[in-house]
């Protein structure tokens, strides 16, 4: 070969390689990654409310201090970790201070709904006082208190930065539909309220409890998480053949013996606002669904809410201390009680029992 075209030779060999690289880059391949990628708003929305964004910021004046962890010491009379590797949260399971110093910047607002319907409203003046003394304690809270009895709403003094907002809804004959009923209650507060509206956020996580209920101990940012479900206390220690999910295959809210993970309550759930609509959209409408055909599932929304968090795993479980019974004795485990159902008579507050 002539040695004078080799300058040539080098030239076009650098262009087919370009050529090359070109054809890769724009393969459907490639592009699928990048797609995947980008397209991901929830993703986007959930990095935001991530603590870990700060260890790439210590000159905010963010002070990020604990004890050395270990991975070889530590509860061993407990599960602390789901198969699908969700964290269960247990007292001596986490850092308290260290997490409310990586979520205080984020400057997150909790919203909290509470039913006070009939002769609930009772419980409420226990539930908001408490409330204020562990709950997300030195966090923006705003309590949203669906009634029918707004003028019967106490006022509870409450630190900064913690609310509380009167939605008045109308009274039930039955227990019943007003447990179902709230799925859609919540779902209209976070669309209408909750949600971006021009450039506020009225919310970054919202937590439904029952009002018949009381604080003990502290209910934190260890409790924070995309989608959060609660143990029942009732039947963590018993086999799922005996949980009382929905069996009857005419219900959306169906669980076969050989379905379900544990068994949640409905009286505590919660998580960031996209994934805790998604769930009470598809509680709601399933509910409505199975009315249609005269179907209600033996636990009204707390068994679509097992239906639903069988297919759609919650990323966070809370242990039952963050939802005990008053009737029950402590068990070995249990370290802390941090919010329990009080003792009550069915028969004397409900409207149908």
């Amino acid at each position: 070969m002539n040695m004078y075209n080799k300058p040539g030779i080098i030239i076009l060999s650098i262009v087919l390689i370009l050529g090359m690289g070109f054809v890769y880059y724009e393969s459907e391949p490639h592009r699928s990654v990048q797609q995947q990628l980008v397209v991901q708003p929830e993703s986007i929305e959930h990095d935001q409310l991530r603590p870990s964004v700060l260890s790439a910021a210590p000159s905010g004046g963010v002070s990020l201090r604990s004890k050395q962890p270990s991975i070889l010491r530590g509860r061993k009379d407990v599960v602390t970790v789901t198969p699908w590797l969700a964290p269960i949260v247990w007292e001596d399971t986490f850092d308290p201070e260290l997490l409310d110093s990586m979520y205080a910047p984020l400057n997150v607002t909790i919203a909290t709904t509470v039913f006070a319907v009939g002769k609930y409203i009772r419980f409420l003046p226990d539930f908001l006082s408490t409330a204020d003394q562990f709950f997300f304690v030195g966090f923006r809270v705003h309590f949203y208190v669906f009634t029918d009895q707004p003028d019967a709403v106490p006022e509870v003094k409450m630190a900064a930065g913690r609310e509380v907002f009167v939605r008045p809804i109308p009274s039930s004959r039955r227990w019943q539909q007003i447990s179902a009923h709230r799925m859609t209650l919540i779902q209209t507060l976070i669309e209408s309220q909750l949600r971006n509206r021009g450039d506020r956020q009225h919310a970054h996580y919202i937590f439904c409890l029952d009002v018949d209920s009381k604080f003990h101990a502290r209910w934190g940012t260890e409790s924070l998480g995309s989608l959060v479900a609660v143990i029942h206390p009732g039947y963590y220690t018993k086999s799922r053949s005996d949980f009382p999910y929905e069996r009857r295959q005419t219900s959306l809210a169906c669980l076969s013996e050989e379905q379900g993970d544990f068994y949640y309550c409905g009286g505590a759930f919660g998580g960031e606002l996209t994934a805790v609509n998604h769930l009470v959209t598809t509680c709601s409408t399933n509910f409505d669904l199975d009315a249609t055909t005269g179907v209600e599932a033996a636990w009204q929304e707390e068994s679509h809410l097992n239906r639903y968090m069988w297919t759609n795993k919650p990323s966070k479980v809370l242990s039952p201390e963050y939802l005990w019974q008053d009737f029950k004795g402590r068990t070995s485990e249990l370290k802390i009680v941090r919010f329990s159902g009080v003792v009550k008579n069915y028969r004397e507050i409900r409207p149908n029992a």
